[in-house]
């Protein structure tokens, strides 16, 4: 094994990470940063998908299988290019995660009926059931998180995520999803 010696002459920095930041300040007229919001939705994420990662994990799948089979269960007939779209993913990432997926019969796909060369994603019954399953986990967390909310504090926090949604360029799936308030409604796969 290979010694590493230092010289004594490197003088060591013992100041703290904290010491060595410049001072977080927000810009000249910029709102001061919401630390509290920004950390709570760091965590509210982390054990919302957490829950999921688990059960992911047993199947030798990760997120990115989840997202995948959620929105091509609750959308059939999601073409390989909307689905890019709204993961906001490189067609290599998902061809990876999307041939898993059709190998292990979670996912079928059908050539268009106008245009042939149109891929059509499907989720088959064990796709399904697996979306059911993950979704069951979330809506628990959901509903505990809502427990003693009233109807008008749970549609706000509704409406706070839908606001943090960048709507600068919205994607086929996200239009679906807010039309659904006007009568539009996603797969129910319950």
């Amino acid at each position: 094994m290979t010694d590493i010696n230092f010289k004594a002459s490197v003088h060591r920095d013992e100041r703290t990470p904290a010491e060595l930041s410049p001072p977080l300040e927000p810009d000249a007229g910029a709102p001061a940063p919401r630390w509290d919001i920004i950390e709570l939705l760091f965590f509210a994420y982390r054990d919302f998908v957490g829950d999921a990662d688990h059960v992911l994990e047993a199947f030798g799948f990760g997120r990115a299988h989840h997202r995948v089979v959620h929105f091509v269960c609750r959308y059939p007939g999601l073409t390989v290019a909307d689905l890019l779209d709204v993961l906001r993913i490189t067609k290599q990432s998902l061809g990876r995660v999307l041939k898993q997926l059709l190998d292990e019969g979670y996912i079928v796909q059908k050539a268009g009926d106008s245009d042939r060369r149109q891929r059509l994603l499907f989720a088959t019954p064990k796709g399904e059931a697996l979306v059911v399953k993950l979704a069951g986990l979330q809506t628990d967390r959901i509903a505990h998180a809502l427990r003693g909310f009233g109807p008008g504090e749970a549609e706000a926090v509704s409406k706070f995520l839908r606001a943090m949604i960048d709507r600068d360029d919205p994607d086929k799936v996200l239009q679906t999803i807010l039309q659904a308030k006007a009568g539009a409604s996603a797969k129910d796969v319950t």
